[in-house]
């Protein structure tokens, strides 16, 4: 995917916001749904708990191709991670990334049969990291007025096509 200074970049950017915006192939349609971030760092491969009768299961079971998005507004930090998802039911796994928050989507506890992992191995992104204090923004105005293409803050692409 990338290199493991670039992983610690992206991990940077979203381990904070923890809520992607998932987005799967139903038929012909895009669906996205809030995802919560479960890892405590970042490898190339995102987890996110889900029930294993969910509609989001079996939309990756017809089309495995998936996008991630995260967001900041206020820091106005943007992160579009697109991979490939799977869903597996690894307990040890699920034993070592479960926590309070997600203990509550899953009444019945982690030995459910219903609790499962999304994983997404990540193959390319892009993010973009947009400096908007007062002192910039103004900068970036004045640049505008003055017919130059305005600074937009740091934008990269990643992965298997940049």
């Amino acid at each position: 995917m990338s290199s493991q200074e670039h992983k610690m970049k992206i991990w940077n950017l979203i381990k904070d916001m923890k809520i992607g915006m998932l987005a799967t192939r139903h038929d012909n349609d895009l669906r996205a749904r809030p995802m919560y971030l479960v890892q405590d760092d970042y490898d190339g491969t995102l987890w996110f708990f889900t029930d294993l009768d969910a509609e989001k299961v079996f939309e990756l079971e017809e089309d495995n191709d998936v996008c991630v998005s995260f967001a900041d507004p206020h820091e106005h930090i943007y992160v579009s991670m697109t991979g490939v998802g799977r869903v597996i039911r690894d307990t040890t796994l699920i034993e070592s990334l479960w926590n309070p928050f997600v203990a509550e989507w899953f009444p019945q506890g982690k030995d459910s049969p219903n609790v499962g992992l999304l994983e997404i191995k990540v193959t390319k992104g892009e993010h973009w990291d947009m400096d908007t204090s007062r002192m910039v923004s103004a900068y970036r105005q004045t640049q505008g007025a003055a017919g130059e293409v305005p600074t937009q803050g740091e934008h990269e692409k990643f992965g298997t096509t940049q």
